[in-house]
């Protein structure tokens, strides 16, 4: 009696693992890997207006390495990264006063705003990281790799600026600005801030 009791139990649970085992191999070979995708609607929450005239982009790269490391033995948390940063500057014509703006039939002057970062952001298609390390007897720092994004971001609008992003966002913007109007027959003088 006992001897068919554990035999129908071993049965039993050699069905059920076969079952699970056969459950998992179907879900693998139909391709679908327990993940969905659910269609949800979109909802339009801000319209904002704006005026800025968009006139110069860097696109600049930098290796970040940041580490985590804490005075207790156990290791660092440590990420490399390669950094793709865009930036764009230009002006923005929202700071552009009436009293800015001379108009005559022949003439127009203009006190233009100063060149600005309007944007500065990681390509995130483009940047990647390169190694990710934990220590031994630490636990893993998902907030790594987003601290270490912050640094590039702050990098990469520093380097912009050093490399003269500001003067060519001005400049631009007034041979910009030059051509609209000359196209309507008038001449234009930019007029000290």
């Amino acid at each position: 009696m006992k001897t068919r009791l554990l035999l129908g139990a071993l049965a039993l649970a050699i069905i059920l693992a076969l079952g699970v085992w056969l459950g998992f191999a179907l879900r693998n070979f139909t391709g679908n890997s327990g993940a969905n995708a659910y269609n949800t609607s979109v909802v339009l929450r801000q319209v904002q207006t704006l005026s800025q005239l968009v006139t110069v982009k860097y696109v600049m790269e930098k290796v970040v390495v940041y580490e985590d490391v804490k005075w207790f033995p156990g290791g660092d948390n440590r990420v490399l990264m390669i950094a793709h940063g865009v930036v764009k500057a230009g002006v923005d014509l929202e700071k552009l006063k009436p009293e800015d703006v001379e108009l005559t039939e022949a003439k127009v002057k203009i006190k233009l705003p100063a060149a600005q970062i309007l944007d500065c952001y990681l390509d995130d298609k483009q940047t990647q990281v390169i190694e990710r390390t934990t220590g031994l007897l630490r636990t893993f720092d998902k907030d790594l790799e987003q601290t270490a994004r912050k640094i590039a971001v702050d990098d990469v609008r520093r380097g912009a600026r050093a490399a003269g992003i500001l003067k060519d966002a001005d400049e631009r913007a007034r041979a910009q600005i030059e051509k609209l109007f000359q196209q309507n027959g008038r001449e234009v003088e930019f007029i000290g801030r």
